[in-house]
């Protein structure tokens, strides 16, 4: 599904060697292989019901990631939660024993390259759970030329880790100056609507006063978060290296009196599935009923992960692009088993009869019918708009990633959901200064650059504002002939 639940729910993510590898939210698993694991686990009716309903905070995993500036600690963070919540068996840590001390970074950075040049290229990801609450981590590179691996981490994510090397910084200065990275990549959280941010200020054990610098740092980020219009759950100091505030609280240290990090973590909620909107259901795998005989509805059922709303028999929908309409008359959940299911689950939606339907079309909920003039002439009475309209010229923000500049007059392909159109760049209106926050004009958009920019769609797409819809505003732009990730676009 096109978030930015990715930047696209089937979308292309470019691995570290630029070639494409799956999806900037890769595609969700196939409904076979889930009654196969609901079967194989056992799950009783009642769990089943569970299932359908989106999950509620603390019932579902939280999904963060740590990203920041080069060598700011991020690999060593989530080596020390690992350790130090006994996620991590005695012969792995014997593995990534250095000159008899464990190098916690080499417990994310397990490509080959990663861990000769002791850098993080691509994102990985790591799980533990405490007994509060479960956690998938993303482990986002802080360098510059890997800013797409970063996007493709934070598009779904719950929520965000920025570290903060205070080492780097001038922390004797009232308002030190920030790194370039440190504000792109918060503001790249900030675009892709990430709930929660939480800024981690690391290896203040090796300034002469912590106190101080974690009062000048913590200035300058909070300066910085109000500019830009970020929120900011938590400012919190830490040592990633010895543990200190990470797990465990360290008390007084850094004149710092609140949570440790981990504490703050179990208490941020989860992503909040998009169930107020209409029904917006993209098709992502067509199944037949080959031995049905069931002539009362269609013998086919429709596969995918619900962008918004709630599926439920009965309601009267609209097929995206043909226009049928017909009535939903079953829902299967990703075991099969009959019920509504709300946005963010996997579902099967069987129509009252058969439509031509393929991978890569919406259904979408219908308009509420315009009440008629019980005294007027309903001939000429217009059609009820779709809450879902379909458009050809999108507004966007977009974060460029490719390697080429992007320029005004290039055709890109675009994928939206499962759908693929071709779109060209109308033109550029303008640039995001990432250090002033300022926008200008601009010609180009360079490398890792943000702006604002009109595409001209080939087709029409039912998209809606980003700040409406992370699934339905969500984009991503693929170069036609090197067939690699080129842009996140974000419709405004």
């Amino acid at each position: 599904m096109t978030t930015i639940n990715s930047v696209a729910a089937s979308a292309y993510a470019p691995s570290a060697s630029g070639q494409n590898s799956a999806g900037i939210s890769a595609e969700a698993n196939f409904a076979n292989s889930e009654v196969k694991d609901s079967q194989e686990s056992g799950r009783s009716q009642k769990d089943l019901k569970i299932v359908n309903a989106p999950p509620t905070d603390h019932d579902a995993a939280l999904r963060f990631i740590t990203c920041g500036s080069v060598d700011d600690g991020k690999s060593t963070l989530i080596g020390r939660l690992l350790v130090d919540t006994k996620a991590v068996l005695q012969d792995h840590l014997a593995g990534v024993q250095r000159q008899g001390e464990t190098d916690l970074a080499l417990l994310t950075d397990g490509l080959s390259a990663e861990r000769e040049q002791g850098i993080t290229i691509d994102v990985a990801y790591r799980y533990f759970a405490t007994e509060a609450r479960k956690f998938i981590i993303g482990d986002a590179p802080g360098h510059e030329q890997y800013t797409r691996n970063m996007v493709t981490a934070a598009s779904q994510a719950d929520a965000a880790v920025v570290l903060v090397d205070a080492t780097k910084l001038d922390w004797q200065s009232a308002l030190p100056t920030l790194l370039p990275q440190t504000r792109r990549h918060s503001l790249l959280v900030h675009l892709l609507r990430v709930p929660s941010l939480v800024f981690a200020v690391n290896k203040l054990d090796a300034v002469a006063d912590p106190a101080l610098a974690f009062t000048h740092i913590s200035a300058a980020l909070a300066a910085f978060a109000k500019e830009a219009g970020i929120t900011v759950r938590a400012t919190v100091p830490i040592s990633a290296l010895k543990g200190w505030n990470v797990v465990d609280g360290r008390a007084g240290w850094c004149d710092y009196i609140g949570p440790s990090l981990l504490h703050i973590l179990e208490q941020l909620p989860n992503t909040a599935p998009e169930t107020d909107l209409p029904l917006a259901f993209p098709v992502q795998w067509v199944e037949k009923f080959s031995n049905s005989s069931d002539t009362t509805q269609g013998r086919r059922a429709f596969w995918g992960r619900i962008a918004a709303g709630l599926a439920q028999p009965g309601a009267e929908v609209q097929v995206f692009p043909s226009g049928q309409r017909a009535r939903v008359a079953q829902v299967l959940d990703r075991t099969r088993q009959p019920g509504d299911v709300a946005a963010g689950q996997s579902a099967g939606v069987v129509l009252d009869r058969e439509i031509d339907i393929s991978r890569g079309d919406w259904i979408l909920a219908t308009a509420p019918p315009i009440q008629s003039d019980p005294q007027g002439d309903d001939f000429d009475a217009p059609e009820p708009a779709s809450p879902w309209p379909a458009q050809t010229l999108l507004s966007c923000t977009i974060t460029w990633l490719d390697e080429q500049p992007l320029v005004a007059g290039r055709v890109y392909q675009l994928l939206h959901g499962h759908r693929w159109v071709k779109a060209r760049v109308q033109r550029i209106v303008h640039g995001l200064d990432i250090h002033t926050l300022a926008e200008h004009p601009a010609s180009e958009l360079a490398p890792n650059a943000i702006g604002h920019v009109e595409l001209q769609l080939q087709s029409p797409l039912p998209v809606a504002p980003y700040a409406r819809s992370r699934q339905l505003g969500a984009m991503i732009l693929v170069d036609t002939a090197s067939n690699r990730t080129a842009g996140a676009v974000l419709l405004r």
